[in-house]
């Protein structure tokens, strides 16, 4: 698996883990679904992912879209 492939499958757990959480909670877990958001969206015109930073550390090898 590559950084790519996991960024992209870490930030749709937890946007469902979130969703679920603001249905059996409460509403301000939403606020976590959109600050992945936000993240994706700072991570593709900036290029930096803290997420991506991590799995590097872990071992896992670069994709194309953190080289």
């Amino acid at each position: 698996m590559t950084i790519d492939k996991a960024v992209m499958a870490f930030a749709g757990m937890v946007v469902l883990v979130s969703l679920a959480l603001s249905l059996w909670l409460s509403l301000y877990w939403l606020l976590l679904t959109a600050f992945v958001g936000l993240n994706l969206l700072q991570a593709s015109v900036t290029g930096f992912c803290p997420a991506a930073i991590v799995l590097r550390r872990f071992g896992l090898r670069a994709g194309c879209a953190f080289d």
